[in-house]
């Protein structure tokens, strides 16, 4: 017995060849959250949107199976260019259930009955002797290289030509016969039979036979990643016409819209595995952490590695993922040790949350076999049933009522697993659920205590540790707000993978604390020694050669006092404690010292990242040098042999190097046309 699933397929974008559907008869049922999740890939071409439908359940007998084996088994191979040049029998009849399921050509949507959703003629005749015909009328006999077989055999199959080695898809018969003109670029006009007699030394002997018309298979690839440009319309390929006595039939009949369908499905059941991997964390994260419910395709996105190249990977949850992690145990530590000074507090919160931490709770958690990290390789795909290419899976239980199948082992590194655990707390946190995130947390072993506890010490306006202490919480409270601010203010569709990392990084940042308060004039109500009071002046003076319509922008270039960022983190600080905790309190009160707020128009990307990715896409030459106390910095790069260079002396390094960076841009893109316009 089979469950049936009809795989549905639709294109967006015009092309000789159409997409059918597709049958997949498993033998367990799927889920009803798997078989509802519809995703798209890219085709070249343009978008294929994929869609699983239950249609029912099918009783097959063991010769049935066998012919349904022996079809889809052949056909892949065809498809990946495995060496092949006859129907295959080196399949299995689904010993491994993990593996025993079928893929079938499903019928026309105008022809459909509850009792024929397989298109069989297919299945059935692929595996036949192709001789034999149940065609009424035997109008024409056509010599082919197995012998003599009625025309209709070759209206819609597979053929090899075993004196090239090459398998063509035959979909119809041209006007030209061997004694017909072949015109080459370039070359000499010469009849068919000629071309095959010089070129591969074949003598044809049923000259007067129409040729076929053939084109390549179609090629299998990756049609998971990330969608790039797209193909011109028009035809693909090139067609070539083909002698009937030099073909060798494979499969007959098989529509060319059945080939280039089935040539999807590698990426389809990749997608579909992983939904499965996506579908059994969530199983056993509702088992142990979760109340509410979280869409599948949130686990899938938060387990799938930027290595995926796919449309979607965990970068944004990530993100979204660390940064509440830092707030949450940074209140955590604040408020259970309240004697602590502000670098005992770092130091507290690093163990909690370090990488090396988030490694160690990911493994002991058992999250690390649910990791997607590599590229999908559809060579390296297992054709179900096929005994040439069999893995030996090994059964796990994960969790109570969880069982997986183990095909390898694999080498993951440390901090894809502490990604992966900041990720899933993303996930909650997308759909809003803070609650279900810290249950998460709680549950790989980072106790948060979600309670109030009354905050002993006063708050005091001077230096003292205590507004440091502060510092430390208001830090992690802004870094979390308006993190979650621009994950929500956002559609998904602009959320890739480097977009809410480098909003974060352009808005929380001392720079754009240190603008925000000359901006609201903080500065003049700052208490602090005279030391302190000269740098913040000397800040205030540079500043007041800028334009602070926004308070981001990377603009400041020599002065830089740290205590101007310092007293915006501290008053969030404070503001967070008056209020009880209430983090929307604090972004409701800071917020209006930090607008306009950036968003992706104005958006600049640091400047030190914006050479570097710009050398390594160019692959241009950037070399940098600094002076013994770091100060001064220079930053080389050399373009079609023009050095551009700039040297840059600020208060500190990490100016200087940004000066110069920014210098060195400007050159580029004055002198380079083609750099006017820099990916942000």
């Amino acid at each position: 017995m089979y469950r049936c699933y009809l795989i549905e397929l639709n294109q967006d974008f015009q092309y000789e060849v159409s997409v059918d559907d597709i049958v997949l008869a498993i033998r367990n049922e799927l889920d009803l959250e798997i078989t509802t999740t519809q995703f798209e890939m890219c085709a070249g071409r343009g978008n294929l949107s994929v869609n699983l439908r239950y249609v029912g359940i099918i009783h097959l007998s063991l010769d049935q199976i066998q012919i349904c084996r022996r079809f889809q088994t052949t056909l892949f191979r065809i498809l990946l260019k495995w060496e092949l040049s006859s129907v295959s029998d080196e399949f299995s009849l689904g010993n491994n259930p993990e593996f025993d399921y079928l893929l079938l050509p499903a019928t026309a949507k105008d022809q459909r009955t509850s009792n024929s959703i397989i298109d069989w003629k297919p299945v059935v005749f692929s595996c036949e002797n192709v001789s034999s015909c149940e065609c009424k009328d035997h109008a024409l006999y056509v010599h082919t290289k197995d012998g003599s077989v009625c025309s209709c055999k070759l209206k819609n199959c597979v053929v090899s030509t075993p004196h090239n080695g090459f398998i063509y898809i035959i979909n119809g018969v041209t006007k030209y016969n061997g004694n017909s003109l072949l015109y080459r670029r370039g070359k000499e006009a010469t009849t068919y039979k000629e071309y095959n007699k010089i070129h591969h030394g074949i003598e044809l002997q049923f000259e007067h036979q129409s040729l076929l018309r053939g084109r390549g298979v179609f090629k299998v690839s990756n049609n998971l990643q990330k969608c790039r440009l797209k193909k011109k319309k028009g035809p693909s390929t090139n067609y070539v016409e083909l002698p009937p006595e030099l073909c060798s039939i494979i499969m007959s009949p098989i529509a060319i819209n059945t080939i280039y369908s089935f040539s999807f499905i590698p990426s389809i059941m990749h997608r579909l595995e992983s939904l499965l991997v996506a579908f059994n964390l969530k199983k056993m994260l509702v088992d142990h952490c979760m109340q509410g419910d979280i869409p599948l395709y949130k686990v899938l996105e938060a387990i799938t590695a930027k290595e995926c190249q796919e449309a979607c990977d965990y970068d944004s949850l990530e993100t979204l993922g660390d940064s509440f992690l830092k707030y949450a145990a940074g209140q955590q530590v604040f408020k259970t040790n309240q004697n602590h000074r502000e670098g005992l507090l770092t130091q507290e919160r690093n163990r909690l949350i370090s990488n090396d931490a988030l490694f160690n709770y990911g493994c002991s958690s058992r999250l690390t076999g649910f990791i997607r990290k590599e590229t999908f390789d559809p060579n390296q795909w297992v054709i179900p049933g096929d005994k040439l290419k069999h893995i030996s899976l090994e059964e796990e239980l994960v969790s109570s009522r969880i069982r997986v199948y183990v095909g390898r082992r694999r080498k993951i590194k440390a901090k894809v697993v502490a990604d992966v655990v900041e990720a899933l707390i993303g996930a909650f946190l997308s759909i809003g659920d803070e609650e279900a995130a810290l249950s998460f947390i709680n549950w790989i072993g980072i106790k948060i205590d979600t309670n109030i506890i009354p905050y002993e010490r006063h708050l005091t306006p001077s230096f003292s540790p205590e507004k440091l202490r502060l510092e430390f919480l208001g830090d992690a409270v802004l870094d979390y707000v308006i993190t979650m601010h621009f994950y929500n203010e956002y559609p998904v569709d602009m959320l890739s993978s480097e977009f809410l990392t480098d909003m974060r990084s352009i808005s929380v940042n001392n720079e754009c604390y240190a603008l925000s308060a000359i901006k609201a004039k903080l500065h003049e109500h700052i208490l602090c020694d005279s030391q302190v009071e000269k740098q913040i002046a000397a800040t205030v003076k540079s500043v007041e050669k800028l334009p602070l319509e926004s308070t981001f922008g990377w603009e400041l270039e020599t002065h830089f006092s740290q205590v101007l960022a310092d007293v915006i983190e501290s008053i969030a600080g404070a503001i967070f404690v008056d209020s009880g905790y209430k983090k929307e309190v604090v972004f409701q009160s800071i917020k209006p010292l930090l607008e306009p707020l950036v968003t992706p128009e104005t958006a600049k990307r640091h400047p030190i990242a914006e050479l570097k990715e710009l050398c390594q896409r160019e692959h241009y030459e950037r070399k940098e040098t600094m002076d013994e106390d770091g100060t001064s910095v220079t930053i080389e790069v050399e373009v079609d042999g023009i050095t551009h260079k700039h040297t840059a002396k600020a208060t500190n390094k990490a100016m200087s190097r940004k000066v110069a960076s920014k210098e060195v841009l400007k050159f580029l893109k004055v002198t380079n046309s083609k750099l006017l316009v820099i990916n942000k």
